[in-house]
């Protein structure tokens, strides 16, 4: 068994605690908010992918090529490049935290 502690403010606890009281099932309960957040995160990179394709097709460039270029230091640190490359960043963060919870 789980014994979860969670830093929420009393009227959060209070809700949780009734909502949980009023589930039959914990363990699909639980099943549900991992899948839930896996849909999050799965929506969350497909956005962030579309604006991936938006600045590889405007520089003619994947965001892999860009990025090892980018790290390197062989571009600029133009707002485009760094907007990118921070993009870049939240897709491969977004990525990990997938990896974890599936």
């Amino acid at each position: 068994m789980l014994q979860i502690q969670l830093d929420v403010q009393p009227t959060t606890e209070k809700r949780l605690r009734k909502l949980l009281d009023s589930v039959e099932d914990q363990e699909i309960f639980a099943q549900n908010l991992i899948n839930f957040q896996i849909s999050e995160l799965n929506k969350s990179l497909f956005n962030i992918f579309i604006d991936l394709r938006t600045f590889e097709k405007k520089y003619n460039i994947t965001t892999d090529k860009f990025y090892a270029a980018y790290q390197n230091g062989n571009l600029g640190d133009s707002e485009d490049y760094m907007t990118w490359a921070g993009i870049y960043e939240m897709y491969q963060d977004n990525e990990n935290k997938l990896k974890e919870i599936s």
